[in-house]
């Protein structure tokens, strides 16, 4: 009875923490400045000024956190860094101390704990999420009120009082910021220790800026323009900042609760390429439900996992459904349907899918009810044995494959996702022609996905998880939808290495056009060079599973 009531109130304890937590970080303990000098004025008067004082001329100089983000929280950003950089423990660690940290701390003194927490041990070189992870989260943050004003002016200097390395990946290469002003991160023999350096190197780093400003600038006081906040406290003593600046624009958390979501058309570099686990925003309440979630998530997985391995597949899609995996098939209105007439030569159909996760062609077996042959670049061993269809992993030499492709296509039907890799966005890769010569009864895959908890694909995480954590999620989607058949580039009247590409350029418009993604000429290579610092190459030999049993 003792226990019992110790944890019932615990419990209480601990959901009072996190229902406080929204109006603590809508209301945070900072600096209400009063605002004495004309040269200080309201954010509206800068977003409403249309004078003849061309902008694109001038300098601004903004606040990331209190005047470019809508939200006032941080904890979201160090939640991801740590779930990414340092593991579910980690993120546990930091969720827990949340409400001591949000509560009992100072501003500073809560953030300098979150970094604590986060980067103690962590390698410097595998910090990838401010490059792979975070941008996503952060431009779905932007308010479009201060994108649209920042971006009139000529040249922009973005302030953080985050680590630099959170936050510099994300204002360069997606909103074209010139110069970030950030805190490093201390580093022992290539390890963090936890610690940043003190925030009063932001104002000299901000000065040193000025500096270069003025040489380049005759005019320099007239040309620079400061963009920050009432509520942040980590840059409330920029007085020295002030004295050279022509105004000062000050946003409050009434403006910034009214601002719209920065609409991803409007991006001005579009964000192809992103990483991590997580598929939601992780809040405090939002985390706290997710590793609820976990326990019951990993064994509803195995019940998943053993139901597509040992069930038939007219059995399979219905009683997925009933687990929250729906899975919706289109077929082409106009016969032959390929599902189910009977290849004209003396081979299988070849099914050419765009790639979401590396369930794709599992989805696609069960879809048309028939074992297909997959051929993948690459493929953990564990995915490999856990296969309930026939995989073969291809060596990237153009000449053995071929053959590889051939062979197996007189065996059946084959499956391949010539991108190489996986996308997230509405974009589609480059793809590889080398399907095209293959056979003349090409069947294209549109391949769509949605999940509610997390990813099921990773570039620089560990691959063989990657089934585990799709099926982990409480509901997911699978749109297949099946084209009209194409001939092979063998029945073209033209150059072989010219109808080749002619077929699969073909193939990605129409796929393209079907999904309304955009086609690209990006390629694995670019991905993996963008999320994971490498060519995404794999110098593992090539590996076929044996033939699993027909399923009816």
């Amino acid at each position: 009875m003792g226990s019992k009531a110790f944890y019932s109130s615990f419990k209480a304890l601990l959901l009072s923490f996190f229902l406080i937590l929204p109006k603590k970080l809508s209301n945070p303990r900072s600096l209400h400045r009063k605002v004495s000098s004309s040269k200080f004025q309201r954010f509206p008067s800068l977003a409403c000024n249309r004078s003849s004082d061309e902008p694109s001329n001038q300098t601004i100089i903004f606040d990331v956190e209190g005047a470019l983000l809508r939200s006032s929280s941080l904890f979201p950003y160090f939640m991801l860094v740590a779930f990414e950089a340092g593991g579910l423990l980690r993120a546990l660690v930091l969720l827990l101390l949340y409400p001591f940290i949000c509560c009992m701390l100072s501003e500073e003194m809560s953030l300098n704990f979150m970094v604590m927490v986060c980067f103690l041990g962590i390698k410097r070189e595998n910090c990838r999420a401010g490059r792979a992870v975070l941008p996503k989260f952060f431009l779905e943050d932007v308010g479009l009120e201060s994108f649209e004003v920042m971006m009139r002016f000529g040249r922009k200097v973005g302030i953080s009082c985050l680590p630099t390395l959170m936050v510099e990946d994300f204002l360069k290469d997606y909103l074209e910021v010139d110069c970030v002003v950030g805190r490093e991160l201390k580093v022992f023999h290539g390890y963090c220790v936890g610690l940043m350096e003190e925030k009063k190197m932001i104002d000299a780093k901000v000065m040193e800026v000025l500096e270069n400003h003025n040489k380049m600038s005759c005019d320099s006081k007239c040309n620079v323009v400061v963009l920050g906040s009432f509520n942040n406290k980590c840059h409330d003593n920029h007085h020295k900042l002030f004295s050279h600046c022509k105004n000062v624009y000050l946003v409050s958390e009434t403006e910034k609760r009214n601002w719209h979501e920065l609409p991803k058309v409007r991006y001005p570099k579009p964000l192809i390429f992103h990483d991590g686990r997580l598929a939601f925003r992780p809040t405090p309440l939002a985390t706290l439900a997710m590793f609820i979630w976990v326990p019951f998530g990993f064994f509803l997985a195995i019940i998943r996992a053993l139901i597509a391995l040992l069930l038939p597949y007219k059995l399979v899609i219905p009683i997925l459904s009933c687990t929250g995996m729906r899975m919706q098939l289109t077929t082409p209105n106009s016969s032959p349907n390929p599902i189910i007439s009977a290849a004209t030569s003396n081979q299988g159909f070849l099914y050419v899918c765009n790639h979401r996760t590396l369930l794709d062609p599992l989805y696609l077996s069960a879809a048309i009810n028939k074992p297909l042959t997959a051929v993948t670049y690459s493929l953990s061993r564990m995915s490999e044995i856990l296969a309930p269809i026939r995989t073969v992993r291809l060596t990237r030499d153009r000449d053995e494959d071929a053959k590889m492709m051939k062979k197996l296509l007189k065996e059946g039907d084959l499956v391949v996702c010539p991108e190489g890799t996986t996308c997230r966005e509405p974009y589609l890769l480059r793809f590889s022609p080398l399907f095209a010569e293959m056979s003349n009864e090409i069947v294209p895959v549109a391949m769509n996905v949605h999940v509610t908890m997390f990813y099921g694909t990773t570039a620089g995480g560990l691959k063989f998880l990657d089934p585990l954590f799709f099926l982990m999620n409480p509901h997911s989607s699978y749109q297949v939808q099946l084209l009209q058949k194409v001939s092979g580039s063998s029945t073209c009247n033209v150059d072989g290495a010219e109808s080749r590409f002619n077929v699969a350029n073909h193939v990605q418009k129409e796929l393209g056009r079907v999904l309304g993604f955009e086609c690209t000429k990006l390629t694995r290579k670019d991905k993996y060079l963008i999320l994971a610092g490498n060519d995404g190459g794999c110098l593992l030999n090539p590996v076929t599973t044996p033939l699993s049993g027909s399923r009816g």
